[in-house]
């Protein structure tokens, strides 16, 4: 290589370097470091701008659910009451019948000292309902047993027990003792989907007087499904005249669908209730014109039928909005094109506009399902005992029972059934082809 090339080189290698220094931000920084410096700046602006809403998401569903599955499967009741019973027993062979004197006398002193306990969550009422969750009818055992065992300074242990109630020697007391002291349980699951363990440990269904949460909860999702179609059926042809009709006709019937928006759920409920009665407006007009006979009124008033129709009601706009949205985006000319090229008014109808309105079929049959199968006022109100769905049972065990393990386990099962009909639904239409305008 000649000393001219190495020159030019070594002059090229110089400009570079130059052309490189000369890449300064105008407050003499590098460029390439005030580029990453802004970028992170507009980064952490970016995120400080969402983090109300990342909070919001996060108090409000993130952390619920959470605490939903955690619960369903988390019950520290029986280690809370009998601490030293809960670790000594879970080493404990089911086989031999009945446990040893040892293991019967810390039973008998953690019994005892949460006889005298008066600290929330650590009382016999507390494990004497978490057992009679297990073997119904056995509360009374544990609170008759714990009255006794405080007077009780010295063994034999077992004896004593045994004389303060026979129910003692039932090996399935104890089984289900070992088993309700752990603190991570599947029990309340099976409860749920109208399981229990049997005296020798085997999963079997509940006794048929104890299965109602599998009827329920498919009488939940077929009454919403039902909903949604009804919804459907009575908002395709309202949406349609909203999206062809003058604007000024078109905005009066919006109002009226809006309307109901303005008024209280609960007020709207308790109207259904005043008209659906068999002394009703509607008994009373159907009476009036002679289509039934006054001592046949009809009963459409706490049971499923009341449901379904009240919930109709106060479901139909979350369809008719989003149809509408859709069809007012479609030209009109389209359909003339139709026509003119000889196309039936029917054949144009279902061959052109329909097809273009699916994603708004989409959006408010999957809006609306998702809002009835999670419903709880409406189906309180007028349901009955026939129109209930599995959201009031949750509710029931939050608000009376106090089972909220089960009120968990019920729930995490509705979130699975919604997000597995979601799954599915996103197979056969596609999430992507929704729209809500």
């Amino acid at each position: 290589m000649t000393d001219a090339t190495l020159s030019g080189m070594d002059n090229a290698a110089q400009r570079a370097g130059a052309d490189k220094k000369a890449l300064l931000a105008a407050d003499g920084t590098p460029l390439k470091q005030k580029l990453a410096r802004t970028t992170r700046r507009m980064k952490f602006n970016a995120f400080m701008l969402t983090l109300p809403l990342v909070l919001f998401l996060l108090v409000s569903f993130v952390f619920p659910i959470g605490e939903m599955l955690v619960r369903s499967v988390y019950n520290p009741t029986g280690s809370n009451v009998v601490p030293q019973f809960a670790k000594a027993i879970q080493d404990w062979d089911e086989n031999e019948g009945i446990p040893s004197e040892e293991l019967i006398e810390i039973f008998v002193k953690d019994l005892a000292t949460a006889a005298k306990n008066r600290e929330v969550g650590k009382t016999v009422g507390n494990l004497a309902t978490r057992i009679n969750y297990e073997i119904p009818g056995s509360r009374s055992l544990f609170t008759k047993t714990a009255r006794k065992v405080r007077r009780l300074e010295e063994g034999p242990y077992k004896e004593a027990l045994f004389e303060i109630d026979k129910k003692w020697e039932n090996p399935n007391i104890w089984r289900t003792l070992k088993r309700v002291t752990r603190d991570y349980t599947l029990s309340f699951y099976l409860a749920a989907t109208d399981r229990k363990f049997d005296p020798d440990g085997s999963i079997v269904r509940a006794d048929e007087l104890y299965q109602i949460y599998l009827p329920i909860l498919w009488k939940t999702i077929w009454l919403s499904a039902l909903i949604t179609a009804l919804c459907f059926i009575i908002a395709y042809p309202v949406s349609y005249l909203l999206a062809t009709l003058p604007l000024r006709t078109s905005n009066l019937l919006m109002i009226m669908v809006l309307l109901p928006f303005w008024t209280s759920l609960l007020v709207r409920t308790s109207a259904w209730i005043a008209m659906l009665q068999k002394e009703g407006i509607i008994n009373n007009i159907l009476v009036y014109l002679g289509l039934i006979g006054n001592e046949h009124r009809i009963q459409m008033i706490y049971n499923a039928t009341g449901t379904v129709i009240a919930m109709v009601h106060i479901l139909l706009p979350f369809m008719i909005l989003p149809l509408y949205s859709v069809m007012k985006t479609i030209p009109p000319t389209y359909m003339r094109a139709a026509r003119s090229m000889g196309a039936s008014g029917t054949y144009a109808f279902t061959k052109v506009y329909f097809p273009q309105t699916i994603p708004g079929i989409a959006a408010g049959t999957l809006l609306v399902f998702i809002l009835a199968i999670g419903y709880y006022i409406t189906p309180a109100l007028v349901g009955g005992n026939d129109g209930l769905l599995i959201s009031n049972l949750i509710a029931g065990h939050i608000q009376r029972s106090l089972n909220w393990s089960l009120a968990a386990a019920l729930g995490t099962i509705l979130l699975v059934v919604v997000l597995t009909l979601y799954w599915v639904y996103n197979r056969l239409v596609g999430v992507d082809n929704l729209k809500f305008g």
